[in-house]
């Protein structure tokens, strides 16, 4: 059902926590299957993302995205970051099932608003990056 790559990430998830002072936060949700992502940006001066954290309430699939997407972005600029898709999360993880492709989505969901939240704090624009669709801070907060 999940490869091993998936259950590695489960099981050992990278860069779980958060940044203090982060250059960007993105907070998305997926109210169906009740998962939350949370992630934090520390970006350089020349808009290298140096260090990436994630916290996720949610399933196994969830967290094993979450923890891939981190590492898929850290060291990455800015726009190649923009360019991390859902498939590429989920080709990087060899694959996860049919019903746990909404995960993917998220995480790419959590990079993007991630990146927009850094941006917004330092009046600059990202091209090809669009304002997140919804914000689920308020429920976060509210927990």
């Amino acid at each position: 059902m999940y490869s091993e790559k998936v259950m590695d990430h489960f099981s050992n998830p990278r860069n779980v926590g958060e940044i203090e002072n982060p250059s960007g936060v993105g907070t998305v949700g997926n109210a169906k299957c009740g998962d939350i992502m949370r992630m934090y940006l520390d970006v350089d001066d020349d808009q290298v993302i140096q260090d990436v954290k994630f916290k996720t309430f949610g399933c196994g699939a969830a967290i094993a995205t979450s923890s891939m997407a981190t590492e898929l972005v850290k060291g990455k600029t800015v726009q190649d970051a923009l360019q991390v898709t859902n498939k590429a999360v989920m080709e990087a993880l060899d694959g996860l099932p049919p019903v746990k492709v909404h995960c993917s989505l998220l995480a790419e969901q959590a990079i993007h608003a991630a990146l927009w939240d850094y941006a917004q704090k330092n009046s600059i624009e990202i091209k090809g990056l669009e304002a997140p669709v919804h914000d689920i801070e308020e429920i976060v907060e509210e927990e």
